[in-house]
């Protein structure tokens, strides 16, 4: 995930060569809330810290999962951090492996709903490549984790390729899919962009809950019966883009990077963090490796194609 870089620094850890702040609105919490990435040293991680709790600090693993509500939770000692989702697909892409995330609120700044202001905060802070090897996760038999016709499935790949599926009962999101390899040129130009849906009609129900409490016109596709209230999209197909993204940002719970094709089909932020959980707990079916693979890609295994995915 390395653009316009050599080779041989995909080896090596990253980090931020300085650091970078901003502020925004918690799409749940409507709270103002201040964010500030800080580099951090070589196996450190990504790592939250609540300033206004005593700076408590939560790695983003998914030992500190705490729950889904519409977003991805992380919590410890009953502090929390909420929405972490966007910011970590961000970090993903760019192959930030270390960072200090430093929030004085609950919760992430939703932005505009994407991960493109997150990008531009990296790229402000610049990238610092660390003398510490990296090591990624590399699949070697497949995982699937499923619900009531949902799922998500990781298959062995030499490269991070992610496929999504969704099917809704809206005239614009009857069925859309997407594939794409993960890499940062791709993530930039294609997916960090994409921004997090509604429906109108859901919106007074998640307020009466005390969510989507910041969400706004500004910060959201919302969707109304026939269409979208805020036009245009940026993608024709944004919303299983945004499910990529989502995807991304919840598996970097792993802890590291990791090499396989993820296959998902109707699924959400539950079965991402279930997966995650279940190639944690599976480690017969990967290996830890610190070298690019730049092998020719070998047979994959069987694996649903989107064409004989049941619409």
């Amino acid at each position: 995930m390395n653009r316009g870089g050599d080779t041989d620094s995909m080896d090596k850890q990253r980090t931020l060569k300085e650091a970078t702040s901003c502020v925004g609105i918690g799409l749940h919490s409507g709270r103002k809330v201040s964010l500030a990435l800080r580099p951090a040293p070589a196996d450190t991680g990504i790592v939250f810290c609540r300033l206004d709790e005593n700076h408590l600090r939560i790695p983003a693993t998914v030992e500190y999962l705490s729950h889904i509500n519409h977003a991805t939770c992380l919590a410890r000692d009953g502090v929390r951090i909420e929405t972490v989702e966007h910011l970590l697909a961000a970090l993903c892409a760019l192959g930030i492996d270390n960072v200090f995330i430093d929030l004085d609120g609950p919760e992430v700044p939703i932005m505009d709903g994407s991960a493109a202001p997150f990008i531009y905060l990296i790229h402000e802070a610049g990238i610092r490549h660390l003398p510490a090897a990296r090591t990624v996760i590399k699949l070697t038999s497949p995982l699937t984790v499923s619900h009531e016709g949902r799922f998500v499935a990781a298959y062995p790949s030499d490269t991070l390729r992610l496929s999504y599926t969704i099917n809704f009962n809206h005239p614009l999101l009857r069925h859309q899919e997407y594939s794409t390899e993960i890499d940062e040129a791709n993530f930039i130009d294609e997916i960090a962009p994409a921004r997090t849906f509604g429906f109108l009609k859901d919106v007074e129900i998640m307020r009466q809950r005390g969510l989507a409490l910041g969400g706004s016109l500004d910060n959201a596709v919302v969707l109304g019966e026939t269409g979208v209230l805020n036009n245009p999209l940026r993608f024709p197909d944004e919303f299983v883009r945004h499910k990529v993204l989502d995807l991304l940002g919840d598996l970097v719970l792993l802890g590291k990077p990791i090499h396989a094709h993820v296959v998902a089909m109707r699924a959400g932020h539950e079965l991402h963090t279930q997966l995650v959980q279940s190639i944690l707990d599976s480690k017969d079916s990967w290996e830890l490796t610190t070298v690019p693979e730049t092998a020719p890609a070998a047979a994959e295994v069987a694996e649903p194609v989107f064409a004989r995915t049941a619409r």
